[in-house]
């Protein structure tokens, strides 16, 4: 196992964390993890180096933070450290932050969490939770020893995440999506460098974009990978690309089989900062500019369409539609535009046009959201 730096911390992660979200399931039923052999390949990351284990309070339907309690017994407490997320969306008053932190030391069998985040920021979110008394509450739980160091996890623009990262010198670690593919999205390169220049250390989840970059790869895709020198499966390219920031602290990996950590264990065995030669770069690179010349709606997500006047997040529905086309996975692609509230779906759009006028792309938007909510909504969603 390799390790890396933790920003200001003096400890070394192991390159790869065990993200506990997608473990192996009994029936296909989230909620019913598959606890042997879940149980053995988390022990077998850690026999193997891995120091760094991932949970939060609704992985796996509620069931996660009780199985890794559990996992972590025999002695494996002491040999990794623990991160979890307070589920911000859940927090309406004050008191809850200590309600849910202490159910959750419950949960996981442990007097405190090593790195605890608040789970999922964004523009809108983080103002509720600063509001409530987020840092001082987190101040004082550090003070008292039921946390140790404070982070938080992110999905949003590079704005929205810049005046989180500015807002306290309490943060001491984000946790951002970030992939080849993603060099743009979300935080992207922008935000690792930025955080990283602030001091803190950089979780990155989703180095495979949940699996997407291995999967029902593009035609073409496959055979641009061939053609390096140095032979890797679509996983390794992924994850050594990740790998090869210095900015970025730890890689997570939610993974469902043994097959899997055994590889990335062996990928991990092999990362390391710059390692990639300007060839291997340019491969991906390659592989990248071939994925998206697959997206059909070609949105930027320069975001100059919004604010939309009927609340549709435009930017947001038309990321789930290319995801469905480019990576053939359209129940994902309809569980993530499920995530959107029901006021920002394509459904709301009453093409009144004035999007046409902002969209440098000259995009037909009102066309395309009628487009995307044909196949992404489904009862539930729409």
């Amino acid at each position: 196992m390799k390790y890396r730096t933790f920003g200001r911390l003096d400890w070394k992660p192991s390159a790869l964390g065990f993200g506990a979200m997608r473990l192996p399931t009994i029936g296909g039923d989230p909620g019913k993890i598959d606890e042997p052999e879940a149980t053995r390949m988390i022990r077998y990351a850690i026999d193997q180096g891995v120091n760094y284990v991932d949970s939060a309070y609704a992985y796996h339907e509620g069931a996660s933070e009780p199985f890794v309690g559990r996992v972590l017994q025999d002695g494996y407490r002491e040999r990794v450290k623990l991160a979890t997320k307070l589920p911000c969306w859940l927090v309406e008053e004050p008191e809850h932050f200590d309600r849910y932190l202490d159910e959750q030391l419950e949960r996981l069998q442990t007097d405190h969490i090593d790195f605890y985040l608040l789970h999922g920021l964004n523009g809108k979110s983080w103002p509720k939770m600063r509001d409530l008394g987020a840092l001082p509450w987190a101040e004082k739980t550090i003070a008292d020893g039921r946390i140790r160091h404070l982070g938080f996890s992110f999905h949003d623009n590079f704005e929205a995440f810049q005046e989180i990262v500015d807002s306290s010198d309490l943060w001491l670690f984000c946790q951002i999506q970030y992939n080849l593919m993603d060099i743009e999205h979300q935080a992207g390169t922008k935000g690792l460098e930025y955080a990283a220049s602030k001091g803190l250390a950089v979780v990155i989840m989703e180095p495979i974009r949940g699996g997407l970059l291995t999967q029902n790869l593009p035609p073409g895709v496959q055979g641009i990978w061939d053609s390096a020198p140095k032979k890797r499966t679509p996983a390794d390219w992924a994850l050594q690309w990740v790998w090869n920031h210095p900015e970025v602290s730890l890689a997570l990996s939610g993974m469902s089989t043994m097959e899997q950590v055994e590889q990335n264990i062996a990928s991990a065995g092999e990362s390391g900062p710059g390692t990639l030669t300007e060839g291997e770069l340019s491969v991906i690179a390659r592989v990248r500019e071939r994925y998206r010349k697959l997206s059909r709606i070609p949105c930027t997500d320069c975001r100059y369409c919004l604010p939309c006047p009927n609340n549709v997040n435009i930017p947001s529905i038309f990321e789930c539609y290319n995801d469905a086309v480019v990576y053939g996975d359209v129940p994902r692609a309809k569980l993530n535009y499920g995530w959107l509230e029901e006021k920002e779906r394509a459904d709301q759009c009453v093409e009144c046009e004035e999007c046409l006028e902002k969209c440098p792309q000259q995009i037909e938007i009102p066309q395309w959201l009628a487009k995307a909510d044909e196949l992404l909504a489904q009862e539930g969603t729409g």
